[in-house]
């Protein structure tokens, strides 16, 4: 395992480079693009023939099920480094070696999940500039900056995470070793941003602002960051991360106790199981209440939009939801 790893990390770190090289340019030309046709255009008004149509390709579904995918893997990326570092730090002042150990198992099983949440992402890109380019355009007019942001923070990570998986052993005494929790501090804060800003460009969708009722942007783009379901979007995907890869773990805990045979490595991965199920109960438990103030804030900006989620079009899939989270935590209490 420890093998593979070390030839796959640098091969998608190599992978990596050209999303980040191409991230900025496809933006930086929308932007140049949008800049030609008007300073702070009013919000395209288009028709079914201004999509561009790719074979049987549909294009909803295609850029629906890039952006799933990516969303899972990036959930689970982002969620991971948070709970090793508390455990690396809760090792240290411990004196306790078995959160270390613990802490290195559950970064090593993200790194495979970093290189997929990469090429996700820039599948999902490409779906959007392909089928939906006057969106692009007009999004990136408003959110250029943050966007070559967005690529400086992900190359920023990449570079952490690398340092941080193979640092790991070689920082792990004196002052190294709070060098090594720095750098995981660093993994974690840029991880986060990177969410944060994405989430600035989904809530803009929903509920925009910074723009008239024409959709012409007021140039302040801290306004169009800081719109209605930012802060609650924010902090929801925050704590549903931890939850989602605290149950990942857990499952990859439970996978790997069943298939070993020595009673030590039997034992690590049963503490690992139960360490890993803890995050996510933990993380389980506050999540309702940050998806209250969400759907809170969605009504009091629209009730119409709240009942369509809740009441009207999507009320089968809140259904669905409720069964499915009384199953979480069925299936926590029973694991």
């Amino acid at each position: 395992m420890e093998h593979r790893l070390k030839r796959i990390l640098p091969l998608a770190a190599l992978a990596a480079i050209p999303l980040l090289l191409i991230f900025p340019y496809i933006f930086s030309e929308c932007h140049a693009l949008a800049a030609e046709a008007a300073k702070f255009g009013p919000a395209p008004v288009l028709s079914s023939g201004d999509y561009p149509k790719a074979g049987g390709v549909n294009p909803r579904v295609f850029v629906w099920m890039a952006a799933q995918m990516h969303l899972w893997f990036a959930a689970f990326v982002l969620a991971v480094p948070i709970f090793v570092l508390l455990l690396e730090v809760v090792g240290v002042i411990r004196k306790d070696s078995r959160y270390d150990k613990v802490a290195y198992e559950f970064l090593r099983v993200s790194l495979t999940a970093y290189s997929i949440t990469a090429i996700t992402g820039g599948v999902l890109l490409i779906g959007l500039v392909v089928f939906y380019p006057d969106l692009m355009k007009y999004l990136s007019g408003i959110f250029g900056s943050t966007m070559l942001f967005y690529a400086l923070f992900f190359f920023v990570e990449s570079a952490a995470l690398y340092v941080y998986y193979y640092g790991w052993k070689p920082m792990s005494s004196g002052g190294l070793k709070w060098a090594h929790i720095g750098v995981g501090l660093l993994l974690n804060a840029s991880g986060t941003a990177l969410m944060f800003i994405a989430n600035a460009w989904v809530t803009f969708m929903m509920t925009p602002a910074g723009v008239d009722i024409a959709g012409v942007f007021d140039g302040n783009v801290w306004h169009a960051v800081r719109n209605h379901l930012w802060g609650p979007m924010n902090l929801h995907r925050f704590i549903a991360n931890i939850a989602y890869g605290g149950s990942i773990v857990a499952a990859y805990a439970a996978y790997r106790f069943l298939g070993v045979k020595d009673k030590a490595q039997k034992a690590h991965y049963d503490w690992m199981g139960y360490t890993a199920n803890l995050v996510a109960i933990g993380a389980l438990l506050p999540l309702p209440f940050a998806g209250y103030w969400l759907t809170a804030e969605i009504y009091a900006y629209s009730q119409q939009m709240g009942i369509t989620l809740m009441g009207g079009l999507f009320a089968w899939l809140f259904i669905i939801q409720a069964v499915i989270i009384g199953a979480l935590f069925l299936a926590a209490n029973y694991y």
